[in-house]
């Protein structure tokens, strides 16, 4: 084991810098939050590969800085996405959103710097709460009501990744954050949290639903985090799953459908998020170093050009308190920088040569070829369209041009443009030159992305997209911008829960006032009551609705982990 004197837990300067903020004046706050991650930046490059910060707790060590080529590359990941989304969020005076901001952006780091599960756990749990408070700091309705929704999801998430590693330790008497077998049922628990927070088809609208609803500056930040740490979790514990292969490549496909039907062009975005996502899944369960690496290059890029079109449509939010397509359309005219921003980043998560989501998400698809996962590589070509028809095309076209809104306000505050224009210049630089990002990956690249075939190949899917597109609008086929509420799985989940609540509730409800009644009855009353109850299956009759069944079952399968592992 090394040490390093000259450096700092990176998780700690964050914060350190977060709890400080209550005691600054509101003029330097915004500065401050800037500093922070720029001075993280700089004690980052100052620590060597090797495991740090160990401590113990009762009979555990906890290892709070394993910094190796996965984990350096999203730390300065994750510090690059602070920096971008502290620029862009200099006008806000919100202590609660600049204090959070910081807790949720070093939570991440220590999540992805984090030697074991335990440690894991807590970063897991303090990025729950901390986020959450980025959807809650809007104050309307939807957002409390979202963020409420997201915190019980998140929390969950961490419930069973908690679970998971407990029994996983029963099993293997470790604890270590590393690549685990899914032969154990405390690794299968731990997938399940993870897939979680990376959210997996059926349980990914914690997303659609909160990221929707946060602040213009939170959702830029709640972008960067989240699904990401997911996304280096899976890496680093569940290379080569095959499993992971489906998921993702579902992940890929199902989003699109929903995308090009959203009003909400926030909404489109969380959706597209998933979609972009699922390359990455793909690449982790295909566990080549060539997939591995695409899948990582792909969490850079999806972060940066991510974020600069959720900056875009931060923007338009904040300059006119519309987000919907129908609301929108001409602000080229009074936003053209916040437009050219908001075309680049269309254009580097459509795969435009020359652009980041090029040299990226290509590699995932390269390597599905080569694995002879013909079909997975297919579903993937009709993703790459779709993401061109709902995020290359349908957000600038809907946000700044399609039919005239009326609506001239001024150009977006300075700070946010100097966010988008970096975020947009990195998102050209890799395009362009991607040799550093290749550079920075954990395995050694050997992979060409500008070849003939490949520029010919992802040219012709993007002009024929776009002339789908030309043509479905020319012949008003293409969905259309109406302001409706789409049902998604949430709305039966909901119902599902709210059924699985009163099915409980009233079964304990009806239980015990059966059992009070025994009671009152006393001895001789017993035989009376089963009588009339028809022996003891007419109890459990009346007692045993479907909620209850769902609850008694959870029950005992907690008491046989707790006797079988603990």
């Amino acid at each position: 084991m090394t040490h390093s004197l000259a450096a700092f837990p990176p998780f700690l300067i964050f914060f350190v810098g977060a709890l400080l903020i209550p005691f600054l004046h509101e003029r330097f706050r915004p500065a401050w939050s800037l500093f922070v991650p720029l001075t993280g930046l700089i004690n980052l490059m100052g620590i060597e590969h090797g495991v740090y910060w160990q401590t113990g707790i009762l009979d555990y060590t906890l290892t709070l800085g394993r910094v190796d080529g996965l984990s350096f590359f999203f730390a300065l990941l994750f510090h690059i996405a602070t920096v971008l989304a502290s620029i862009f969020a200099l006008h806000v005076r919100d202590p609660i959103q600049q204090v959070c901001a910081l807790l949720y952006s070093g939570a991440a780091l220590g999540a992805v710097m984090a030697g074991d599960l335990l440690t894991l756990f807590i970063f897991w749990e303090i990025m729950a709460v901390s986020s959450g408070f980025l959807i809650w700091a809007r104050r309307t309705p939807r957002a409390e009501s979202a963020g409420q929704r997201y915190l019980i999801t998140q929390v969950l998430s961490g419930v069973i990744l908690l679970a998971g590693a407990i029994i996983y330790y029963g099993e293997t008497g470790s604890l270590a954050f590393e690549a685990l077998s899914l032969e154990t049922l405390g690794a299968k628990m731990i997938l399940l949290a993870f897939g979680i927070k990376c959210a997996w088809p059926f349980l990914h609208n914690w997303l659609t639903d909160a990221y929707p609803e946060a602040t213009p500056t939170g959702t830029v930040f709640l972008s960067a985090f989240t699904t990401k740490v997911a996304v280096y979790a899976l890496v680093r514990s569940f290379p080569g799953t095959e499993m992971l292969i489906w998921v993702g490549t579902a992940m890929a496909m199902f989003p699109i459908f929903f995308a090009v039907i959203e009003n909400d062009l926030r909404r489109v975005l969380s959706y597209s998020l998933i979609n972009q996502v699922g390359f990455m899944v793909v690449g982790i369960g295909l566990g080549t170093e060539l997939a591995l690496n695409g899948a990582v290059s792909h969490a850079f890029n999806d972060v940066v050009f991510k974020g600069l079109l959720f900056m875009s449509m931060g923007a338009v939010l904040h300059m006119t308190g519309r987000i919907d397509g129908t609301d929108l359309g001409g602000l080229y005219k009074s936003m053209p920088w916040t437009t050219t921003f908001c075309i680049v980043g269309a254009a580097s998560i459509s795969a435009f040569p020359l652009f980041s989501g090029f040299v990226s998400k290509s590699m995932v698809m390269a390597a599905a070829a080569q694995e002879g996962y013909v079909v997975v590589f297919l579903l993937l070509l009709f993703a790459s369209a779709g993401v061109f028809h709902h995020a290359g095309i349908k957000i600038p076209f809907f946000a700044f041009f399609a039919h005239d809104s009326g609506l001239r306000p001024s150009e977006a505050p300075r700070n946010m443009l100097v966010a988008m224009g970096l975020a947009a210049f990195i998102c050209v630089f890799n395009g362009v030159y991607p040799w550093i990002l290749y550079d920075l990956l954990p395995w050694q690249v050997d992979y060409q992305p500008y070849t003939l075939t490949h520029i010919i190949t992802q040219t012709q899917l993007l002009f024929f997209s776009a002339l789908a597109f030309t043509l479905l609008m020319i012949a008003d086929l293409y969905p259309p911008e109406l302001k409706l509420v789409n049902l998604d799985a949430d709305w039966f989940i909901r119902r599902l829960g709210k059924a699985l609540i009163l099915g409980v509730g009233g079964s304990v409800m009806l239980a015990w006032s059966n059992l009070v009644s025994v009671l009152r009855a006393g001895a001789g009353g017993v035989g009376g009551y089963l009588w009339h109850s028809h022996g003891p299956r007419g109890i459990f009759s009346r007692t045993w609705p479907t909620g209850a069944t769902v609850m008694w079952i959870g029950v005992l399968l907690v008491v046989y982990l707790l006797i079988n592992y603990v």
